[in-house]
């Protein structure tokens, strides 16, 4: 890599100072909490101390997003900013971030995809107690592995209102050269504060809607969250940015640019392209995969990936991130080359080309102990809870739900068949997981009998959320936790 050129809008928050409390070493660490309340519901591993190499703090209160002029004042935001401000650290630095809560409610924060040591991973009553209005909790870990990550609110709906933004974990050696990287963090946007599937009109389908919505094309095959499924949203961004008002990507004649997308929404799948330029995707999840050339992917909620992109096209190109789920205009961004004018004409992507599907990923690394036959095994099925709004495993809704338990050590395998018609992002919590040849933490089990297997190595002890990423889904029940016995 021979530099970076961030998104203009992007305020970095490290290098403040060590401040070097509670602290862990590997992925071990301990925080610490102003809030009153009863001991966390699991006790992390021990660790020695050890002086924070980057540190940050972030303020959650409420204001408005301004995608739009007209924005309302119900989103609620870290810093102010949405999304997020990213956070940028180097792998294997110690990250300490405190958390300072001016909402008018409780919350945390949860680090999307990185193995953090379970008191550290930002569950509401499994892993923490929340942090309440006007408290203060400090959050400290060892960012590794390398890679693309995001952070939110993991309290009731509160990613929804706008509490997101990226984590990057930046890597001693890339194991793919580029000149210019960008970070681009796909939501939809809903302009008003969220409500739960048991608020609405259960005769009229989950979301008030009225019927069982439409299905689409998932990484893996058909099945679609439908529209009448979904909140109202105003409508999809790239970047904090309406498709009306692009945010435009500046590259140079003859780069590799790495471009790191980030899918945060709460209930959207995207096919994401770039008009003009193939996308060799390179990392998925965060982890490195053998570079494979596409013209598109799909990616559920809580997914990432990483494509580098040859700019050899000299234009200005639109970058579409389409829902495969619903009727709300295509997010857009622009990849300008310097000297063009990034306000006029803009060339759209003109069909899907090839598509990636999970069978094109082939892990770098592959994860070691998932050889031979696994010590444990279940057979989840995934399903509607029809007229009493719940979204079910194996017929049960959290937190009235048996817990998964497994041993450290075990090699753990897990099969899903999904028998309600739209698709379902499955996302574990503190564990990389091996899904055919790629190392994931979230993956999309596509609607109408769609089956998923996956395997892991249970080798991080504590309680664990295990739930469908698609925010609604969760909050009516589609979760369990993962218990080490």
């Amino acid at each position: 890599m021979t530099g970076r050129e961030p998104s203009r809008r992007r305020r970095f928050l490290r290098l403040l100072g060590g401040i070097g409390t509670s602290a862990l070493a590997g992925c071990s660490g301990l925080g610490a909490s102003t809030s009153e309340g009863p001991t966390p519901a699991v006790t992390p591993r021990s660790a020695p101390s050890a002086p924070a190499d980057t540190t940050a703090a972030l303020r959650a209160r409420p204001g408005a997003a301004h995608p739009a002029a007209d924005a309302s004042e119900d989103s609620w935001l870290y810093d102010g900013e949405y999304p997020g401000p990213e956070l940028r650290v180097a792998e294997g630095e110690i990250l300490e971030v405190e958390l300072a809560n001016d909402l008018p409610a409780e919350t945390t924060i949860h680090w999307h995809g990185v193995p953090v040591s379970n008191g550290m991973d930002g569950v509401p009553n499994v892993t923490q107690q929340p942090v309440e209005a006007g408290g203060s909790f400090t959050y400290k870990f060892r960012a590794e592995p390398a890679g693309t990550y995001f952070y939110h609110s993991h309290a009731g709906l509160q990613l929804d209102r706008g509490l997101l933004a990226p984590l990057i974990i930046e890597e001693r050696d890339p194991h793919v050269t580029y000149d210019r990287e960008y970070t681009i963090v796909a939501d939809d946007y809903l302009d008003g504060a969220p409500r739960p599937l048991s608020d609405a009109d259960s005769a009229r389908g989950p979301m008030g809607g009225g019927g069982p919505g439409r299905t689409g094309d998932g990484p893996g095959g058909r099945g679609g969250m439908g529209a009448d499924e979904r909140p109202p949203y105003a409508g999809l961004l790239l970047d904090g940015r309406f498709p009306s008002d692009p945010r435009t990507y500046t590259v140079r004649e003859g780069e590799r640019v790495r471009l790191r997308f980030v899918n945060a929404s709460s209930a959207t799948a995207f096919r994401v392209q770039v008009a003009g330029h193939p996308l060799t995707v390179t990392h998925a999840d965060g982890r490195p995969v053998e570079p494979v050339t596409v013209d598109s992917f799909v990616f559920g909620s809580g997914e990432r990936y990483d494509a580098v992109v040859e700019a050899e096209s000299p234009g200005t190109w639109e970058i579409r991130a389409t829902a495969i789920d619903g009727d709300e205009p295509p997010a857009k961004a622009t990849l300008s080359y310097d000297g063009r004018n990034p306000s006029g004409p803009t060339t759209a992507p003109s069909s899907d080309g090839r598509r990636l599907s999970y069978g094109d990923l082939r892990a770098v690394s592959p994860l070691d102990g998932i050889g031979g036959s696994p010590d444990r095994t279940f057979d989840l099925t995934l399903s509607a809870g029809g007229r009493s709004n719940r979204w079910l495993i194996d017929g049960q809704a959290y937190p009235d739900a048996d817990p998964l338990s497994v041993r450290e050590g075990e090699h753990v395998r897990v099969r899903m068949m999904n028998r309600s018609p739209v698709l379902h992002p499955m996302h574990l919590h503190g564990h990389f997981f091996q899904v055919g040849d790629a190392v994931k933490d979230t993956v999309v089990v596509p609607g109408h009998m769609g089956e998923v297997t996956f395997d892991f190595v249970a080798d991080n002890p504590g309680d664990w959320l295990f739930h469908c990423h698609n925010l609604y889904h969760l909050d009516a029940g589609m979760a369990r936790v993962v218990q080490y016995e």
